[in-house]
C-alpha cells in the first residue's frame, strides 16, 4: 500500500478493512475472536478496541500456517469450530461464514472446509481439485499445477472452517519444504488421513487488497452492491454511479437521491427525503420530507426535521432544524438551535468560534432572519423576532422584536457624478 497505515486499515466505505471483517463476524456472536499482527500492531490493537477481538503477535513473518498457529494459546480451552479468515479480504458475508460452519458440521467427518470461488481470469490463483461431490481430491499452487489442473476453473481462496480439535494438531504436521521456506496453511488439506470438503462464493466477495488500485475496485464492487439495495428498498437514484454511500448510511423509503451526492458515515435518512446534487453529508440525522440541497454540506451533529429544507450552498455543523425550518442559500449555521417554522435569510452566519470556545445560537420559532446577518454567539433570537438585512446580533432579541444593527442611510445626490469627473480629469493629466 506505500503507506504508514496498516494495510488492514484502509478504509473501504467509510470503514477500516479489518472492521469490517469483525462486524460481520460479529452477527454469528463468536465465543472468541483473535486477530494476529505482525508489524503495526499498535495500529492494530487500537482499532480493535472494544470489539472483542484479542491479539496475537506473529513475531517472524512465516507463512499462513505459521500466522494461525501463533492463536492457539487465546484460544487454549476452546472446544469448538474456527473460522479462518484474512483482514484484507473484508467483504466476506456472514452467511458465506455460516455456510462454511454448517458444510463442516454435516456429519461426514470433514477435517476442514475451504471456500472457494471461480474468477473471470483464474490466472495465478491456486486450484482445488474434487471429487464432482465438494470433496477436496488435491489443493495445488499455480506454479506446480500440470496443464489439466491449471484448467480447473475452481480457486481457493484460502479462507477456511476447522475444528479446534484439529486445527493445532494439523498445524503441527506440516513442514516448510518449499522455496520460501514457510509454513502454508493450505498443506494442512493435503496431509494424509484427512479429509476435506469446498463450497463456493462468488469472485467478489473473496477479493483480496494488496495496493490502493485493489482497494478502488474493493470499493467500487462495494458501492454498486450497496446502490442496487438502496434502489431495491425503494430509494431512487438518479445518477447511480454517481452516489456514494458508507457502511452504515440508513435510507428511508421514498428518497430521491440527485447525482454526485457523498454520505460520509453516520447518516440516517427519512422516508420522503430530497437530496439534491453534489451535497455532502456525514453525521448527520434528516426528518421526513425534507430538503437538502444542491450544494449542501451537513457535518457531524446536524438534525434536519421533518420538512427543514437546507438549500445551495448551506453548511450545517451540530445544529438542530426545527420542522419546516429554511436555511435556503449561502449560509453558515453552527453550534445552533433553528426552530419551527424559522426563515433564515442568504448569508447569515453564525458566529459560533471565538478562537479558543464554542458558543451556541438559538433561533425561536417562527423568527426571521435577513440576509446577510451575523449571529455572535452566544445569542438568543426569540419567537417570532424579525432581524433586519445586514445585521450583526450581539444581544438577545426579544420574541416578535424586530431588530435592526446598521447605521442610518445617507444619500448625496449628484456625488457620484461629481466623483467621476473629478477621477476622470486626475486621470488624463496623467
Amino acid at each position: 500500500m506505500k503507506s504508514a497505515k496498516h494495510k488492514v486499515l484502509h478504509p473501504v466505505a467509510g470503514r477500516p478493512m479489518l472492521l469490517h471483517l469483525l462486524s460481520s463476524i460479529a452477527e454469528l456472536d463468536p465465543e472468541r475472536q483473535v486477530v494476529v499482527v505482525g508489524a503495526g500492531r499498535d495500529q492494530v490493537e487500537a482499532a480493535v478496541a472494544g470489539t472483542g477481538a484479542v491479539i496475537a503477535v506473529q513475531e517472524q513473518q512465516l507463512g499462513t500456517g505459521h500466522a494461525v498457529a501463533q492463536a492457539h494459546d487465546a484460544l487454549a480451552g476452546f472446544a469448538g469450530d474456527i473460522l479462518i479468515l484474512y483482514g484484507d479480504v473484508p467483504l466476506v458475508r456472514p452467511e458465506t461464514m455460516r455456510a462454511m460452519l454448517d458444510r463442516l458440521n454435516l456429519g461426514d467427518e470433514l477435517r476442514a472446509v475451504v471456500l472457494g470461488f471461480r474468477p473471470e481470469d483464474a490466472g495465478a490463483y491456486g486450484r482445488i481439485i474434487t471429487n464432482g461431490q465438494g470433496i477436496i481430491g488435491k489443493m495445488v499452487e499455480y506454479k506446480d499445477a500440470d496443464a489439466a489442473e491449471r484448467a480447473v476453473t475452481l480457486c481457493n481462496s484460502g479462507l477456511m472452517a476447522v475444528r479446534s480439535t484439529d486445527l493445532f494438531v494439523l498445524l503441527d504436521k506440516i513442514g516448510n519444504n518449499n522455496a520460501a521456506g514457510e509454513y502454508y496453511l493450505p498443506d494442512i488439506i493435503m496431509l494424509p488421513g484427512t479429509q476435506s470438503a469446498v463450497i463456493e462464493t462468488e469472485a467478489w466477495e473473496v477479493a483480496g487488497v494488496n495496493s490502493r488500485a485493489e482497494q478502488a475496485v474493493i470499493e467500487a464492487a462495494w458501492q454498486d452492491r450497496r446502490r442496487s439495495e438502496a434502489m431495491r428498498d425503494g430509494a431512487t437514484l438518479i445518477a447511480p454511479e454517481t452516489v456514494f454511500f458508507a457502511y452504515d448510511t440508513a435510507l428511508g423509503r421514498d428518497v430521491v437521491i440527485e447525482p454526485n451526492v457523498v454520505f460520509g458515515p453516520s447518516v440516517t435518512v427519512a422516508d420522503n427525503v430530497v437530496i439534491r446534487a453534489f451535497s455532502h453529508l456525514e453525521g448527520a440525522t434528516i426528518g421526513t420530507g425534507a430538503e437538502i440541497g444542491p450544494y449542501a454540506r451537513l457535518r457531524p451533529g446536524a438534525k434536519i426535521g421533518a420538512k427543514a429544507k437546507v438549500g445551495n450552498f448551506v453548511e450545517v455543523k451540530k445544529a438542530e432544524l426545527g420542522e419546516g425550518a429554511k436555511v435556503n442559500h449561502l449560509s453558515y449555521i453552527g453550534d445552533a438551535s433553528i426552530g419551527t417554522g424559522a426563515n433564515i435569510g442568504a448569508g447569515t452566519i453564525t458566529c459560533n468560534y471565538d478562537g479558543f470556545f464554542k458558543y451556541k445560537t438559538e433561533i425561536g420559532a417562527g423568527a426571521f432572519i435577513g440576509s446577510n446577518s451575523a449571529l455572535v454567539a452566544p445569542v438568543k433570537i426569540g419567537e417570532g423576532a424579525i432581524v433586519g438585512a445586514g445585521s450583526v446580533v450581539t444581544q438577545e432579541v426579544e420574541a416578535d422584536a424586530l431588530c435592526l444593527v446598521r447605521p442610518v442611510q445617507e444619500g448625496k445626490p449628484g456625488w457620484a457624478a461629481r466623483f467621476r469627473a473629478k477621477m476622470q480629469a486626475r486621470k488624463a493629466a496623467k
